[in-house]
């Protein structure tokens, strides 16, 4: 019950970018002119659904690095906004037709920001391989009747909330904490049984085939086993790379030439 404001792209991701589809992902080409209609249309549908559902949406629109920071100050300079230290400037049009669609269904906003002590760099590579971060993650909630229904008004609250969300972010670096009494949860074993249950459900059939295909002795069979395991792998890491900070997209690094014209 998670949805999300996706790129376009994703949705021609196999497996993962198909389930996404038939999910009722909300994808985007990132263009505004041509993205309002479909993203508004989608958001409606959205009103009926008939679950309680979390909606994602990362207001920055792509992955922070440097030349994106740099660019984005520039706008901001432009147009007279104050600038951030730690966070792109936030494209407030997606949001405000987000709380414009959704209003009256999602009860509140939840800002979040996430840090990994020690100067760690996470990669889902990492997870996958079993290596440790420790993270630090500061949530709010803030009342949707919080947020103004004006476009405008809208567009100005999220950049304020941006502001300080650039303080809170300047408090960690100083202190290696966030300004609010920490609470650490517990853990909770039924998750590990979840995934082991699972796990051993969906793995026993694959080993049966395994086995049956070793004592086959079918030369052709385990090459061609070999093949599709060796592919599924390559396919595997190429889509965990895709994650990574330092392949992100072209996208936000034009944003100063569109300025300008």
């Amino acid at each position: 019950s998670s949805k999300v404001l996706a790129k376009k792209e994703l949705s021609y991701m196999p497996i993962i970018g198909w389930m996404w589809y038939f999910l009722e992902i909300v994808f985007c080409k990132r263009k505004w002119e041509e993205d309002r209609k479909t993203v508004m249309q989608k958001l409606l549908n959205l009103r009926d659904y008939p679950e309680n559902f979390w909606f994602l949406i990362h207001c920055e629109g792509t992955r922070f690095t440097e030349q994106k920071h740099q660019i984005s100050m520039q706008v901001a300079e432009a147009k007279g906004l104050p600038k951030l230290k730690y966070h792109l400037l936030p494209r407030t049009k997606g949001f405000a037709v987000t709380v414009q669609c959704l209003r009256n269904v999602v009860s509140a906003v939840y800002d979040s920001t996430l840090n990994f002590r020690n100067n760690e760099n996470p990669t889902l590579l990492g997870v996958l391989n079993g290596k440790k971060y420790h993270a630090d993650l500061y949530v709010r909630r803030i009342p949707l009747e919080e947020v103004p229904e004006d476009e405008q008004e809208c567009s100005n609250w999220l950049h304020k909330l941006y502001q300080e969300k650039d303080a809170f972010q300047e408090e960690y670096y100083r202190t290696g904490t966030y300004p609010a009494v920490p609470v650490i949860p517990p853990r909770r074993p039924w998750t590990l049984l979840n995934w082991l249950f699972w796990a051993l459900l969906l793995l026993y059939p694959l080993f049966k085939l395994l086995i049956n295909m070793i004592n086959s002795g079918s030369s052709l069979t385990l090459a061609s086993f070999a093949f599709v395991i060796v592919v599924a792998s390559v396919g595997v890491r190429w889509m965990i790379g895709v994650t990574e900070i330092n392949k992100g997209s072209t996208y936000g690094n034009n944003d100063s030439k569109q300025k300008q014209k």
